[in-house]
């Protein structure tokens, strides 16, 4: 397993733009934080490509300036062709399944198991086989309990084998979010904050970095 460290990533609110643009696929793009990186992206002048089931929401990809692909994570198949066509150099997994209110998150727990697990199986899988030299995993920087703790543990042990990523995002609060304004504790972040941190993840070196509101 290659581990380079477990980070606090530093506050800040302006994300860095990389040494050169890159290709990057970002699977989840219309969720509430890939719809907020999406832009950040395309503005740092990488080559974006947006992955979404719903064929709805493909015009969502495109007014942000991204190229939409569009495939279920659970279609293994499909999903191999869609990242080998892009032939990226990151991809970013963003793929989730909340619901829209807190309320109903019980209901949820096992699609989400399922998202954390195969999911993230097939994004793996699927970036080995273009090749793809960075990944990167949306993760939680909270314990959850039971089972929905041991998919995360899967997600993260999985994205750190294949030398990329966990980004451990605190407890999303702002627009589109479950909270309007900060939740109690330590551990949150607002939803525009966690999406500009995330593009100076796209050439962090492997590990797990947790992102939260500046101290």
């Amino acid at each position: 397993m290659r581990w380079r460290g477990h980070a606090r990533w530093p506050g800040t609110s302006t994300p860095r733009s990389s040494v050169r643009p890159l290709k990057v696929f970002v699977a989840g793009a219309t969720g509430v934080i890939g719809m907020r990186v999406l832009p950040l992206l395309v503005a740092a002048g990488h080559d974006v490509v947006g992955m979404t089931r719903s064929a709805s929401k493909v015009a969502q990809i495109a007014a942000a300036g991204a190229t939409a692909a569009t495939c279920d994570v659970f279609d293994a198949a499909a999903l191999n062709a869609a990242v080998a066509s892009a032939s990226p150099d990151v991809v970013v997994h963003q793929v989730t399944d909340l619901p829209d209110s807190h309320a109903m998150l019980a209901l949820k727990v096992p699609g989400l198991n399922r998202v954390r697990r195969t999911g993230t199986d097939h994004l793996v899988a699927a970036a080995q086989a273009a090749n793809v030299p960075h990944f990167v995993a949306q993760s939680v920087a909270f314990r959850l309990p039971g089972l929905a703790q041991r998919a995360v543990d899967h997600l993260e042990e999985a994205t750190l084998g294949i030398g990329g990523v966990v980004a451990r995002y605190g407890l999303f609060y702002g627009p589109g979010t479950w909270y309007d304004k900060a939740p109690k504790g330590d551990k949150v972040v607002h939803i525009d904050e966690a999406a500009r941190r995330t593009v100076d993840l796209l050439d962090a070196p492997s590990g797990i970095v947790e992102v939260l509101d500046p101290a």
